[in-house]
């Protein structure tokens, strides 16, 4: 199975093109899958002898481990992909992930800043000192934009287009997309590109240099810009629960309330599947309802 493994792997970094966070993904859950198997069939383990009734003793195990349902779901995915390719390749006969069903979820709505809770987390930053100016530009940003944290470490100075108010973007599956940048997002990023500091390997890259960098001037690493975020979540007595993905949420939410239709907010947000963007409609379906009960005379 190892050497299925390696081929799938392999297969989906350079025919699919998939990023390196889904190849470790990917890695992770099959590699788990091949070491269960291992441990707990005594006759063939080989990618052909895998039936649906191993997939689902798998499965039953996850579950009786008590993993997240999102977590097992990722996982059967993993799998279903992988049988495909061998079945492809002619290494399995069948798919035996295939006729297994993904737990049913809890759907759990995000949280959403308001908009004076935005508003103070993007003015916390220092706007007198490059690290503030920095921090500012990143949280404008990535609210501006509802951009992912692993777009916004990954934005060159090359997708930027100030005077149409656009950046390229790099999302899931290296698949780019347009997004606007609003005035603030602009001159937040002019502000703290004028004091910005490089390290010689990013000056080398020219226009293919990260936009954010860190206090010795290289890229950002997704951890940091985490970090960075707690510290100002706590300065702005924000919900401890606020995430990086939070300010993507509330991108989407913040739009949807005044009035922006689903379809593009689907565009914007670089979803694939407008299922994936509906759960805001939710959101803002609770907001209206809150509007609804202040305003309306009869609504109580």
């Amino acid at each position: 199975m190892s050497s299925t493994i390696t081929r799938f792997l392999r297969y989906m970094a350079t025919e699919r093109n998939a990023s390196d966070l889904t190849i470790k993904a990917y890695r992770e859950d099959l590699i788990g899958f091949a070491q269960w198997i291992s441990g707990n069939e005594e006759g063939s383990t080989s990618v052909d002898a895998l039936t649906p009734l191993h997939l689902r003793q798998f499965q039953s195990a996850l579950q009786q481990a008590d993993y997240a349902k999102t977590t097992i779901s990722r996982k059967l995915a993993s799998l279903r992909s992988f049988f495909k390719f061998a079945m492809r390749e002619g290494t399995a006969k069948s798919n035996p992930a295939k006729p297994l069903r993904n737990p049913r979820q809890n759907r759990k709505l995000p949280l959403v800043l308001s908009n004076d809770e935005i508003g103070r987390l993007l003015t916390t930053p220092s706007a007198h000192d490059p690290a503030g100016l920095r921090d500012r530009a990143i949280l404008e940003t990535m609210y501006s934009a509802g951009l992912r944290v692993s777009e916004l470490v990954g934005l060159r100075d090359g997708d930027l287009d100030f005077s149409q108010g656009i950046t390229r973007v790099r999302g899931k599956g290296r698949k780019e997309r347009i997004s606007p940048l609003g005035s603030y997002a602009v001159e937040a990023i002019r502000s703290y590109a004028a004091r910005r500091t490089r390290s010689a390997k990013t000056e080398i890259l020219g226009q293919a240099a990260p936009v954010f960098v860190n206090r010795f001037g290289n890229i950002l690493t997704t951890r940091s810009v985490g970090r960075m975020l707690d510290k100002y979540i706590a300065a702005a007595e924000l919900d401890t629960r606020t995430s990086p993905h939070t300010l993507r949420h509330s991108f989407a939410t913040h739009l949807l309330d005044r009035g922006a239709d689903i379809r593009s907010v689907q565009e914007l947000l670089g979803h694939k599947s407008l299922t994936t963007t509906q759960i805001y409609t939710h959101v803002s379906a609770t907001n209206l309802r809150t509007i609804y009960e202040q305003a309306h005379p009869r609504a109580q």
